[in-house]
């Protein structure tokens, strides 16, 4: 019988079909939160309408979840395919053709929310060819955080022989399994890493700090220390005598599916909901978001867990009565071409499409504005080298932009 949690994002699902899981999930019974208000009076609506467009007509991708670049000066674009390929495009409306920079789809194992799931290209990558990905493998099942080199930095194929990996950890489950890595403004590799799947997180990983799992873990990849990395003297847990993992930063998530950082270095992630609150966190160094004791600010399980205070709260959350099932973490618009949207936190609902802008003034949020209703299966957001923004549309193979209002 097919009831494991094993939707692209971790949302629950209990039938085989894409179609059947969004009717599903978007049906659940239950009591449900109400979301989060901006202040006492507000109730976060409005509505900022854009256009959803094509933004590479030409071009068609297999299930992409990563749109990126190198900031290398070239104005090539990246786009990650689930199965385990990365393509690579000049920037440009009218390209016809993405050439294959790396196909690892033989170590990758996809489907469902496992395949290749992360691309960070290394701060110097321009010098060092270095970039670094996120993946699944079965056989043991397993995440891999590895290292792949270029041979230069306009290089258009890289050889998949070049992995060195980093480091390794199994996945009990096929399900939540995380996958952003992207490096912060301080050079360090941030890894997010989901619960290890099945459903209310069983074994507890999320407020285990001996477990991999559930967290947002940082590394030094320019350290040897531990083989492949180090780990940097600031992590809340170096030189811990407990047990608990060096390399977690924050932990207490469920699926934080995707994060990225602002032009004031703060660190935001989207976390997939059990089945009733889909959340955005601000992500601070040793914080707990509370999982599975929590979901947003509704309590869920703290069985097993003798610590229930000191959790970080959600800036913002949403409940499931409108059919928003599975938030996808966004950013925060830096770009030129959208100005009413510049400073806001751009993000979506994979099963509704819908897309929002999120207003924060450093310490609350203070509107919540819809941008777009359908804009596609929303599997991820990037940003090209001139920080304008781009939407991953999973089922329909596109990337996307946002264009203007209607």
């Amino acid at each position: 019988m097919l009831s494991k949690t094993i939707g692209m994002f971790g949302v629950s699902l209990a039938a085989t079909s894409l179609v059947a899981w969004l009717l599903a999930a978007a049906c659940q019974p239950g009591n449900q939160a109400e979301s989060m208000t901006p202040d006492s009076t507000g109730t976060g609506a409005g509505t900022l309408a854009m256009k959803v467009v094509n933004a590479y007509p030409k071009l068609t991708f297999s299930a992409p979840v990563e749109y990126t670049h190198a900031n290398d000066g070239t104005n090539r674009v990246f786009v990650v395919e689930q199965a385990g390929r990365i393509r690579v495009f000049g920037n440009d409306a009218n390209s016809e053709t993405a050439a294959t920079y790396l196909d690892i789809r033989n170590k990758v194992a996809a489907g469902g929310e496992m395949g290749l799931l992360g691309l960070a290209f290394h701060p110097d990558f321009k010098q060092n060819g270095f970039f670094y990905v996120n993946y699944t493998k079965d056989n043991p099942r397993e995440t891999i955080v590895s290292r792949f080199k270029a041979a230069s930095a306009s290089a258009t194929t890289v050889d998949p022989n070049s992995e060195v990996i980093l480091f390794r950890f199994e996945q009990p489950y096929s399900n939540h399994n995380g996958g952003k890595i992207l490096f912060g403004p301080d050079g360090y590799l941030y890894v997010a890493t989901g619960d290890g799947g099945s459903g209310g997180d069983p074994q507890n990983h999320g407020q285990n700090r001996s477990s991999w799992l559930g967290k947002i873990l940082r590394v030094d990849v320019n350290s040897t220390e531990k083989g492949q990395y180090g780990i940097p003297g600031d992590n809340p847990f170096k030189g811990n005598t407990t047990g608990y993992r060096e390399e977690i930063f924050a932990y207490g998530l469920r699926n934080p599916w995707r994060m990225s950082f602002d032009e004031q270095g703060r660190l935001w992630a989207g976390d997939v909901g059990q089945n009733k609150i889909e959340e955005i966190d601000i992500i601070t160094k040793g914080g707990n978001y509370g999982w599975r004791i929590k979901e947003g600010t509704a309590d869920y399980n703290a069985s097993g867990n003798a610590n229930t205070t000191n959790l970080i709260p959600p800036i913002w959350e949403y409940n499931r009565n409108q059919g928003d099932v599975s938030i996808t973490g966004g950013l925060v618009y830096r770009g030129s071409a959208n100005p009413t949207l510049r400073g806001k936190y751009i993000y979506a609902d994979y099963a509704s499409g819908r897309v929002w802008a999120l207003t924060y003034n450093g310490s609350k949020a203070t509107d919540n504005q819809e941008i777009a209703s359908s804009a596609g299966s929303i599997s991820a957001f990037g940003e090209d080298q001139n920080n304008e923004l781009y939407l991953c549309d999973f089922g329909a193979g596109r990337i996307l932009k946002l264009t203007g209002s209607n």
